[in-house]
């Protein structure tokens, strides 16, 4: 019955003042888009007239039409597509080893309190202790390869991931997890009842923040010990004085984090849309 009424709800048709104020929220998200694009367009052109005007040295700041003509260079010969593929899959294999990682340790700590009261101290410590510090120290355990630069990516975020987490599912409303056990229910009923479809929105949230986090840490290990990918490309490129590959880089960075930034903010939307599992 009360699907049934929901959907009626939902197919009712929206009354004058509340189709306004759709289009006002509309016509408000297309004036921002509208601003931010404006910004960037203007920030490039400021840069290449600075570069053109000679008020800025191009040789050390490029310029934009530099960094699209070294693209499509090294798109030819499939230099720039072989970093980048290299970087987004450490990237990618970096995410899924936190998301994974950090939900497992995070239900260990929620359900067992003793062994979170023992690990939580040291948890929050290894969140505060700059991950860049620790770079070096895996190439020399690990080595110079992909597995030094996974656990690099991984390093970054797995700790305040799993805080978080740990925090969400303490703080979920204690009258339904009463009413799991008035019902005879048992921890695990709790678990997969209460704590993870309730703390859904957190873990896409913590997401969203992490694929960042991953990105960084990975491409702090590929500066230090790789040889292929985005990192190693601004390594190499500042060390041979070319830093059209420098700025190319960078830039492919931001792309990759925006896109993948997107692709979280939408698989959020989707879930508000469709609504949370109960």
């Amino acid at each position: 019955m009360n699907r049934q009424h929901n959907k009626k709800e939902r197919n009712e048709p929206l009354t004058l003042s509340q189709q306004d104020y759709l289009k006002g929220l509309k016509r408000q998200q297309n004036r921002i888009l509208t601003i931010r694009i404006l910004i960037f367009v203007f920030f490039l052109l400021l840069w290449e007239m600075a570069v053109r005007a000679r008020w800025i040295d191009g040789f050390i700041f490029s310029s934009p039409s530099r960094v699209a003509e070294t693209f499509q260079t090294m798109r030819k010969d499939g230099t720039i597509l072989r970093h980048t593929g290299i970087t987004l899959a450490e990237t990618l294999i970096s995410f899924f080893l936190v998301v994974v990682l950090g939900i497992g340790c995070a239900i260990l700590l929620w359900y067992s309190s003793t062994l979170s009261e023992i690990l939580e101290p040291y948890f929050v410590i290894l969140n505060s202790l700059p991950k860049s510090a620790l770079a070096p120290l895996l190439i020399v355990w690990l080595g110079a390869n992909l597995k030094s630069i996974v656990v690099s990516g991984v390093s970054v975020a797995i700790f305040g991931t799993i805080l978080n987490l740990y925090t969400g599912f303490r703080e979920m409303d204690p009258d339904k997890i009463k009413l799991i056990y008035t019902l005879q229910g048992t921890k695990k009923d709790v678990l997969f009842k209460v704590i993870l479809p309730g703390t859904l929105p957190l873990l896409i949230s913590v997401m969203k923040v992490n694929i960042g986090l991953c990105l960084v840490g990975v491409v702090i290990g590929e500066f230090i010990g790789a040889r292929e990918g985005l990192g190693y490309l601004i390594i190499y490129g500042s060390q041979v004085f070319k830093l059209d590959w420098v700025i190319l880089s960078i830039v492919i960075l931001c792309v990759i984090a925006v896109l993948l930034y997107a692709i979280l903010n939408l698989l959020e939307k989707k879930c508000t849309r469709q609504g949370l599992p109960r």
